[in-house]
Parts: structure tokens; C-alpha cells; sequence
């Protein structure tokens, strides 16, 4: 699908690759890692054509469609549905033509195009999807221009998943997700059959969707088989390699080395002696693998503070006067608290952030605090009010204008930053060093509690793990909001979820709340069934029509005309009734190919053969799952044709 040959860009003088190649077949699923500022969305940037190559080739099919997330927010007044309906360029250039042209043969080929592709089914797939995504059938209907940023860049992933291309490139796609919209987009990418390269520092979601990792590292690309965690002990065992042939290397060299100095001078060894100088210089020296970059991370600790130090009795808040998004709030926080909340986003997580922060009064009830406590409130959205041209040290110095310089530069240690980084400008940082300034602020008086929202989004996986390090050691309070679901369980002792206008505490662990969402969509989707059984029962039930209420007897020719309709009517259904048929064999056909892939993925002993054959089944699974959503919308078109032509037959 797409093959990299000696690929070299250059940004800046830097190389940003250097010969870099590899090739991703068609239909695979790869995951895009390395550290931040690696050149990830540089390669993406290459694949598309924004960027152009100093040398080397990407190649791939002349008409493969390529999809990919626009890096800026969508904004316009059409609805979402339309929004996404769009980005099927094929079926809305079809159906424009559809509405001017006049050649009857040109108009035989574009209905017949649009069946090809399944164009009728198109507004309900781009409804489940965005239903997958947090949007209700209220919110589908209304402009994009509505929603604010984070909300328009979920519409903007639904019309890349919607457009269903050949190859399909994610670069961090869960960072505006909550974890019950990450979980569908999940499933989502699992079943999907084209090629998808999928940048990502969640390593719930690599190891979930991807088959191959793809590492960009010092200007290369390698390839490892398996998901993020057979990446790292494929790495560990690289390194462990590597690390005992530079051993043996230097013993064997200090071995010769030892006879060349005791015998070079001695006549009757000479030769021997000169026979080992050429051997050492054929062996070389293997070069040690340089030590990865260390991230640090390092909170200070706040002084020890009485409990509760945040007491919350019957309170209510919100934005507008008697209209709360939270109440009936009753609340504590002690200093050894871990607490991660919960709930889909626009429930109130972020309110409720605000309120502990001191950021928002509660419209009732009360809220008491200690008195010497100190707050450090971590959003994400604060990086875009730092000043591009002033540095990490300036910014820090601004909030700790009494303090000496050796004090702001021993705060900015903590977070990575060195002298020569710390005197950057901050246009200069990557997402991730931003990230590591902002935690740098928020720290830099020592606060009782921290409250953390969405604080891993520009953190790669390395960071995430010193960031979940440091709020270990952390010795005040932790209030985390995460759609990261591995940095929920390794920091959180306590889980609260915010839904329904309140906030309550969650019995169970993240894995319990996964099972509880799943659960929740499983009888949502019931409920969406009887709903629809029982409009179908309702209609049924209706009394017919009598004579009193049938319209005006019909001219002959118009009764002659609908005699001729319903003859041909009854003359479709037998290849109707074929179709469906046939369509519900090739439904129970893929039902129990898929039953069958499912009971082998269930068997221990195929794990202990080789993992390529694991991989294989998951990829036959994912292709049979979604061939059979295909049959099966298949068989509903044929059997909805045939109920129609047995109605006009009558």
C-alpha cells in the first residue's frame, strides 16, 4: 500500500530523516510512535504531499484515496450529519450531477454507481458514527459552528471515518475524546479493512488496534510485528542484545590488545603480534547504544495540612442562575487523596474542576477549604496564552517575581528543563516541552492539591510514564481528569463519576467502568430496538381505511395505470424474494465464519504457537466482522425492496 525508499527531508538544517524506508502493506494496521519532535506528523505531512521529500520516493496506488485529521477545527454552518455526509466526495459529486444532468444514460449510471457504493445507507452510517462520538440525534442536527473546538475536532474524525479511504492517517485521535468515546473509536479502527497508520502515545489504544509499530527514531523508520507492548520487549531484548556483544567485544579486544603490548617487541612473537593488530583493527569497536533522553518530572511537596482540606456540602453550580450543571454535591478531599473523575465530556468534570480551583462560587450550599490551602489547576488549554517569543525562564520568573534566579531555574530543572532549553522561546518547544513548562507553573508554589485536566495530550509515552512516576511520589492531594485510561488506573486510588447532574463515587476499578459503559451502550441499543419494533407495531395497528374515508373514485385510465404498476410489482418479487434469500445465506455463512475466528482467538493453545498466526486470525476477524455489517445491511436493503414491492402489488 505504501513503500518509503531512502527517504531524506531536511527542516531547518536538521535532518529530520536521513535514508529512511519501510513498507506497509495493504489492509495492515500500523501504529506511528517516537519520542516528541521525532518527525511523526512530518511523515504524515511527506505521505500527503504538504511537505516535499529532499530524496528518496513514497509510493503508493495512483488512485488510492487517502483520509486524514485536519489539524484545525471545522467551523461552518451546515449541520454535522451534512458535514459528514460530505466528506464522501464520490456520492455528493453523484448526487449533484444527479440533480442537473438530463442524459438518460448518464443517469442510469450514476443510480447504479450509487447502489454500488451503498449511498442510502449513508445518513445512518454517518449517524452511528457520530453517535459513537458523544453526538445525540439533537445534537447531529445542529451547525458545526455550535460546538466549541474540542467538540469540532471530534466532527472532523467522524468525516475521516466516515469517508472510509484506502489508507487512513490518525495523528493523535483520542486527544478530544472522553474514554466512552475512545472506547468506540476502539472498536471502531479494529474492524476497520483499509490501511491505517495511527499516530498515538495512548498504549491502551496501540495495542488494541495496531498489528505493526513503526519507529521514528534518529532520521530511521523500523518496523516491529505485534502491538506497543511486543514492541517493548522486542526493544528490551534488542538492547540486552546489544549491550552483551559490546561486552564481548571489548573483552575480546582487550584480550588481544593484552598480547600485542606484552610480546610486539619481542622477536620470536613479532609476527603473532602483528597478526593481532590486524585483527583488531578488522573487529572494530561495537558502539554502545546511547541512553534514551531522560523526562523528568519532580512535584515539589507541600507542607503537611489538616484533613478534610476541601469539604463540599449540598452544592450546586453552574454558569447561569438557576440553571446548575451540578448539585446535590456533597464532597471531601484529604491530602492523601488520588481521585480520577469519570463521565462523558459536557457532564460537568471541567465544572467541577473549576469550583475546586476557586474558579467558579457555588450557586448553593457551601464549599470550605483550608485556610492556607493552595491550589495548582493544570489545563491544557493554557499553552495557547504562553508568549511564542519569550522563554520557559521568563514565564516561570513572571509568577515568581521575589524568588532568586537560581530558585526559577531549580523549578524548571524539575521539569527537563537545562539551562540551554530554559533560555528557548517557547515557539521554539515541542507540544510536549509546552506541556512540561505549563506543569512548571502550575507547581512552582508548592500546592496541597493539584487538579489535572486532560494533562497527558501532548505528552509521548515516556513522559506519560515519568508524569505517572512523579504523581506517585507526590505528597498532596491529585483530582486527574484523563481519557488515558492506563494513566487513570497507575495514579488513581479512587474513582468518582460525574453523570446525571451529580457527582458520586464509582465502585470498582477502570476496568469495572469499561464493562459498566459497555453494558450501558448494549442496553441502549435494546432500547433503541424495541422503540423501533413498536412504531412498526403501532403503524401496524392502525384501524384501514373505509369507504367513507377512501378518496374519489379514480378516472379509468388512472385505475388502468395502477393495474399495470401492481402487475409489475408482482413481477419484481420473485427476484426479490431471491435476493433476500441469497443475502441471509451469506449472512449465516459470515455469522459462523465469525463465530468460528472468535472460538480460536478463545483457545490458550493457539498463544503458544507463533504470534503471527495470532495476528492473522485477529485480521480475518476484524475483515469477517466487517463483511458481515455489510451483508447484513445488504439483506435489510433486499428485504425492505421486497416489502415494498409487495405493498404497490397489493
Amino acid at each position: 500500500m505504501l513503500s518509503i525508499n531512502e527517504l531524506t527531508f531536511r527542516y531547518g538544517g536538521r535532518a529530520i530523516f536521513d535514508r529512511a524506508g519501510v513498507s506497509i502493506p495493504a489492509g495492515h494496521r500500523v501504529g506511528l510512535i517516537g519520542r516528541n519532535g521525532s518527525g511523526k506528523s512530518t511523515l504524515l505531512k511527506l505521505i500527503l504531499g504538504e511537505l516535499h521529500a529532499d530524496s528518496g520516493t513514497l509510493d503508493m496506488p495512483a488512485r488510492a484515496r487517502v483520509g486524514h485529521l485536519a489539524q484545525e477545527a471545522p467551523a461552518g454552518p451546515e449541520s454535522l450529519v451534512e458535514f459528514v455526509l460530505a466528506a464522501d466526495l464520490e456520492r455528493a459529486a453523484l448526487l449533484k450531477e444527479s440533480e442537473t444532468t438530463e442524459d438518460p444514460n448518464r443517469i442510469a449510471e450514476i443510480h447504479d454507481r450509487l447502489m454500488t457504493i451503498e449511498a442510502h445507507a449513508a445518513p445512518s452510517r454517518a449517524a452511528t458514527i457520530l453517535a459513537g462520538l458523544g453526538f445525540d440525534h439533537e445534537a447531529q442536527q445542529r451547525p458545526v459552528s455550535d460546538f466549541s473546538g474540542g467538540w469540532r475536532m471530534r466532527v472532523a474524525l467522524a468525516a475521516v471515518l466516515f469517508s472510509g479511504p484506502d489508507l487512513m492517517l490518525l495523528d493523535e485521535p483520542s486527544n478530544h475524546l472522553d474514554l466512552e468515546a475512545r472506547l468506540w473509536l476502539e472498536q471502531f479502527l479494529v474492524q476497520f479493512p483499509g490501511t491505517l497508520i495511527l499516530v498515538s502515545h495512548d498504549r491502551d489504544l496501540l495495542n488494541a488496534v495496531v498489528e505493526e509499530v513503526v519507529l521514528v527514531d534518529g532520521g530511521k523508520l523500523t518496523m516491529y510485528r505485534g502491538n506497543y507492548d511486543t514492541f517493548e520487549k522486542t526493544r528490551a531484548e534488542q538492547a540486552n542484545l546489544h549491550a552483551a556483544a559490546v561486552a564481548k567485544n571489548a573483552a575480546r579486544r582487550k584480550h588481544l590488545q593484552a598480547f600485542v603490548d606484552r610480546f610486539r617487541y619481542k622477536a620470536s612473537k613479532a609476527r603473532q603480534a602483528q597478526s593481532r593488530i590486524k585483527m583488531l583493527e578488522k573487529m572494530g569497536e561495537i558502539t554502545p547504544l546511547a541512553p534514551p533522553e531522560e523526562i523528568t518530572f519532580e512535584f515539589p511537596d507541600p507542607e503537611e495540612m489538616a484533613p478534610p482540606i476541601v469539604a463540599i456540602e449540598d452544592a450546586a453550580i453552574g454558569y447561569e442562575p438557576g440553571k446548575p450543571i451540578l448539585k446535590k454535591l456533597g464532597l471531601r478531599i484529604d491530602m492523601d487523596d488520588r481521585i480520577a473523575l469519570l463521565g462523558q465530556n459536557g457532564n460537568g468534570k471541567s465544572t467541577l474542576l473549576k469550583l475546586l480551583a476557586h474558579k467558579l462560587q457555588p450557586q448553593s450550599g457551601s464549599v470550605r477549604r483550608s485556610q492556607k490551602l493552595r491550589v495548582g489547576y493544570y489545563d491544557q488549554d493554557q499553552t495557547q496564552a504562553f508568549d511564542m517569543e519569550r522563554t520557559p525562564f521568563h514565564h516561570l520568573q513572571a509568577v515568581m517575581p521575589q524568588a532568586p534566579e537560581h530558585k526559577v531555574r531549580a523549578q524548571l530543572g524539575r521539569f527537563g528543563f537545562a539551562q540551554d532549553r530554559a533560555n528557548r522561546k517557547v515557539g521554539q518547544l515541542s507540544g510536549g516541552e509546552r506541556a512540561r513548562l505549563l506543569f512548571a507553573l502550575t507547581t512552582h508554589d508548592a500546592p496541597h492539591l493539584l487538579l489535572l485536566d486532560e494533562p497527558t495530550n501532548h505528552l509521548d509515552i515516556e513522559a506519560r510514564d515519568a508524569l505517572v512516576a512523579a504523581l506517585s511520589a507526590f505528597q498532596g492531594a491529585v483530582i486527574l481528569v484523563s481519557h488515558d485510561p492506563r494513566m487513570v488506573s497507575a495514579t488513581a486510588d479512587r474513582l468518582w463519576l460525574v453523570a446525571d447532574g451529580g457527582c458520586k463515587q464509582f465502585d470498582g476499578d477502570i476496568d469495572d467502568y469499561k464493562k459498566f459503559l459497555q453494558e450501558e451502550r448494549r442496553a441502549a441499543q435494546r432500547s433503541d430496538k424495541a422503540a423501533a419494533k413498536k412504531k412498526e407495531k403501532e403503524a401496524a395497528a392502525k384501524p384501514p381505511v373505509t369507504v367513507a374515508d377512501a378518496p374519489r373514485m379514480k378516472s379509468a385510465e388512472a385505475q388502468k395505470e395502477d393495474r399495470r404498476i401492481a402487475a409489475e410489482a408482482r413481477h419484481q418479487l420473485k427476484p426479490l424474494r431471491q435476493a433476500v434469500a441469497a443475502a441471509e445465506k451469506v449472512v449465516d455463512r459470515l455469522s459462523k465464519e465469525k463465530t468460528a475466528l472468535e472460538a480460536r482467538l478463545a483457545d490458550p493453545k493457539l498463544y503458544e504457537g507463533k504470534p503471527a498466526e495470532v495476528t492473522k486470525i485477529q485480521r480475518d476477524l476484524a475483515h469477517a466482522a466487517h463483511a458481515l455489517a455489510q451483508a447484513e445491511d445488504e439483506w435489510l436493503t433486499a428485504h425492505e425492496a421486497y416489502e415494498d414491492a409487495v405493498k404497490v402489488a397489493g
